[in-house]
């Protein structure tokens, strides 16, 4: 049998770019381990990536029954949302877009004992 419990964050107020970056350092890791490593990461993503890895564990003790020692990132990627555009206005009539990204995070773990 092959457990999967995946949980997602979407609209995540943090670029794309900069969740990445932060999910690449902790993909394959032990859930708890991982948890660890991002409470003393600086970066401001590291934030809404371990609410998604918690909340992968919370589903996967919850309606699995895993044991959360047992669970490891198997997956974690991090794609584009919608972006909310708008306009600032500069000198001599110019026009100066701004362009406010975000991102939908996903976590899959899966038990350690699997191949």
């Amino acid at each position: 049998m092959d457990f999967e419990v995946r949980a997602v964050l979407k609209y995540s107020g943090v670029s794309p770019l900069k969740a990445r970056l932060v999910a690449n350092q902790v993909r394959g890791l032990g859930a708890d381990e991982a948890l660890a490593r991002l409470k003393f990461m600086p970066q401001a993503a590291a934030k809404p990536v371990a609410k998604v890895i918690r909340s992968a564990i919370a589903n996967a003790e919850e309606n699995m029954e895993l044991s959360r020692d047992d669970l490891y990132i198997a997956k974690i990627f991090v794609d584009e949302a919608p972006s909310r555009r708008w306009r600032r206005f500069g000198a001599r009539g110019r026009f100066k877009p701004i362009i406010r990204r975000s991102s939908h995070i996903t976590v899959v773990l899966s038990p350690r004992g699997e191949a």
